[in-house]
């Protein structure tokens, strides 16, 4: 831990982003169950919600029907995510005050290197202090922040006093706190990998401690390396202020479930619209397609092409669309949603660049002495 200790990484993450903007923008919604998403008479699902509805069991990415099920009177509100990039900005233009080593996770959260800060202040808890809130006095919401030597750490200390509160973690406190650590709060471990570690009997930090480098790759691969170095305290990915975009996508609830390809092309060529007009609009090329898919019984598939030839407009995009779509089970058994997406982009003008040449000049001159 010598060398984690001589970081100060915070990580801050906001309460209920979504829901909280729209308690604080209208006052009708405050102290009571919101659920920022689609119609609970229909087909949509939940983007986020309020504190007061997770205390039904409520969370984002459930059917908003299940939802109302569960909490017939929540509010539900359609989201603004143009509103939502409004209140970010200002929250990150607040983490800027501090220190230039901001790296964006999402819109509501994000790791700060504060070793060395604008402001020298020399606790990274005091820091922490401040931007909380320096964040309340700016936008009327609050924030949760993790302190800690790595980026790991951090992140799971930001979780553990939510909402609206801090844990810090020193380097000395660091080995001590994950081996209490139940292996579903470590990151990088999803419900899949955590019912693997279980039948392995990895429950905590601990168990996890107990496992070699090369079981834990010959169970998990490249994860298997990351596991065994966080769980003895050692991370050293720096925060990384260029993340970019990314990727861009949409997706879309159906109405109804639908058995008909062509009827699903159609909507993806819709989809491949609006994603070629993002793209030309940021000035973006993409080399990877990825088609998402989730059939009636909320089971997802993705297939993704990456290819030397770009994806610049739609007809690009909907070149490759059949192909995917034909990869899945699509037709035979019924799809609820649809969705396209474009990564591993590159701005047009560096390509541009890239493949333009230098004519040599002068010319030559014919082989009869006349310029040609």
């Amino acid at each position: 831990m010598e060398q984690e200790s001589l970081r100060k990484i915070i990580h801050i993450d906001m309460d209920a982003f979504f829901a909280s903007v729209e308690q604080r923008d209208n006052p009708e919604l405050r102290n009571r169950p919101l659920i920022v998403g689609g119609d609970p008479q229909g087909r949509g699902v939940v983007a986020a919600c309020s504190y007061e509805a997770r205390k039904f069991g409520i969370h984002s990415a459930m059917s908003c029907a299940k939802a109302y099920k569960l909490c017939r009177e929540a509010m539900f509100v359609r989201p603004r995510k143009d509103r939502y990039r409004e209140v970010s900005m200002q929250i990150m233009a607040i983490f800027q005050d501090y220190t230039d080593l901001v790296e964006p996770l999402s819109l509501d959260e994000a790791f700060l290197d504060i070793t060395k800060n604008k402001k020298n202040i020399p606790s990274a808890t005091w820091v922490a202090e401040a931007i909380r809130r320096d964040i309340v006095s700016t936008t009327g919401l609050t924030a949760s922040a993790g302190v800690s030597c790595n980026k790991f750490l951090a992140k799971v200390a930001s979780d553990i006093n939510k909402p609206d509160g801090i844990t810090v973690v020193t380097p000395e406190q660091a080995l001590p706190f994950i081996r209490t650590l139940p292996v579903r709060k470590f990151y990088g471990v999803g419900k899949v990998t955590e019912k693997r570690m279980l039948a392995m009997g990895i429950r905590t930090g601990a168990d996890l401690q107990r496992f070699t480098l090369q079981e834990l790759t010959g169970s998990f691969g490249k994860a298997g390396t990351f596991f065994y170095e966080i769980v003895r305290g050692r991370d050293n990915r720096p925060v990384r202020p260029s993340r970019g975009r990314k990727s861009i996508g949409t997706e879309t609830t159906l109405r109804h479930d639908i058995r008909d390809r062509a009827v699903m092309l159609e909507v993806l060529s819709e989809q491949a619209e609006q994603v070629g007009h993002s793209l030309a609009a940021k000035e973006l090329a993409a080399r990877t397609l990825t088609l998402k898919i989730r059939y009636r019984d909320f089971t997802t598939a993705t297939r993704s092409v990456t290819t030397s030839c770009l994806f610049i407009r739609s007809a690009d995009i909907m070149a490759r669309v059949p192909c995917l779509l034909a990869a899945t089970e699509a037709g035979q058994q019924q799809v609820r949603l649809l969705g396209l997406t474009v990564s591993n982009l590159s701005p047009l003008r560096d390509i541009r660049q890239s493949t333009m040449r230098q004519l040599v000049l002068p010319f030559h001159s014919s082989p009869a002495g006349r310029s040609a």
